[in-house]
C-alpha cells in the first residue's frame, strides 16, 4: 500500500519557520516528480511548489517564491518544504503529491491537482499574527 505520510506543522506565530516533512513508503519515488499543495478552509486546494524527480527543477506559486524551498532526499524516499518568513495568509492544511508515472514530468514537475496521483493526508499550518 502506498502512502505519504507529512509531519511538521503546528502553530506559529507571524514571521516564524517550519519545516515538512513527506515520507513515502510502499513504493519509491525517486524517478517521479513531487510537489507540495495547500488548502486554506473555504478554498480550492492551491499549488504551492514542485520539484523534479532528481530534484535539479524547482518551481514555486508567486505568494510563496523566495520564502518556501522544496527539496527532497530520494535515498530517504522523503519530500520537504522549508517555509520562512510566514503570514497569516499560509494558514491551511499542506499536502504533499506524487505523480505515479517513472519520469512522467521529465525534467520538470506538475504544478496542478488533477496531474497528481498519490496525496498524503495533509497537516496543519496555523499562523498566527
Amino acid at each position: 500500500q502506498v502512502q505519504l505520510v507529512e509531519s511538521g506543522g503546528g502553530l506559529v506565530q507571524a514571521g516564524g519557520s517550519l519545516r515538512l516533512s513527506c515520507a513515502a513508503s510502499g513504493r519509491t519515488f525517486n524517478r517521479n516528480g513531487m510537489g507540495w499543495f495547500r488548502q486554506a478552509p473555504g478554498k480550492e486546494r492551491e499549488f504551492a511548489a514542485a520539484i523534479s524527480w532528481d530534484g535539479g527543477w524547482t518551481y514555486y506559486a508567486n505568494s510563496v517564491k523566495g520564502r518556501f524551498t522544496i527539496s527532497r532526499d530520494n535515498a530517504k524516499n522523503t519530500l520537504y518544504l522549508q517555509m520562512n518568513s510566514l503570514k497569516p495568509e499560509d494558514t491551511a492544511v499542506y499536502y504533499c503529491a506524487a505523480d505515479g508515472d517513472l519520469y512522467g514530468s521529465g525534467r520538470y514537475a506538475y504544478t496542478r491537482v488533477e496531474e497528481y496521483d498519490y496525496w498524503g493526508q495533509g497537516t496543519q499550518v496555523t499562523v498566527s499574527s
